[in-house]
């Protein structure tokens, strides 16, 4: 919402998962996974997507996203609480026993698992 084009952060395996969801969706344009700074850690770098709405406005593509699981309140759902974000248009994020998967492909999988957050 701020307009960057690029955000970097701390990386972890989870975090990683979800980026590479959100380019494989097409919410962002690229991802890569860079050692920090002094040999400590790795940190991701995300390029984010922007649609051309005019010659001067763009419009980011990720234009909402909501953090159903948190720290202190876990939400584990099963396959058939698995439900479609925004119609269709958005994308549920899952933490399964297979890994890290959209909504859609945990449903088809017919797996459950924590309900990370909705994008759209």
């Amino acid at each position: 919402m701020a307009g960057h084009t690029s955000v970097t952060f701390p990386s972890s395996k989870v975090k990683l998962s979800i980026a590479r969801i959100l380019e494989r969706r097409g919410f962002v344009e690229q991802v890569t996974e860079e050692d920090a700074e002094g040999g400590h850690g790795k940190r991701l770098f995300v390029v984010l997507r922007y649609h051309r709405v005019s010659p001067t406005q763009l419009d980011p593509a990720i234009r909402g996203l909501r953090r159903v699981s948190r720290g202190g309140q876990r939400r584990y759902v099963k396959r058939e609480e698995i439900r479609k974000v925004k119609n269709g248009f958005g994308c549920a994020i899952v933490s399964t026993s297979k890994g890290v998967m959209t909504g859609t492909e945990a449903y088809h999988s017919g797996l459950g698992g924590e309900y990370i957050c909705e994008v759209w």
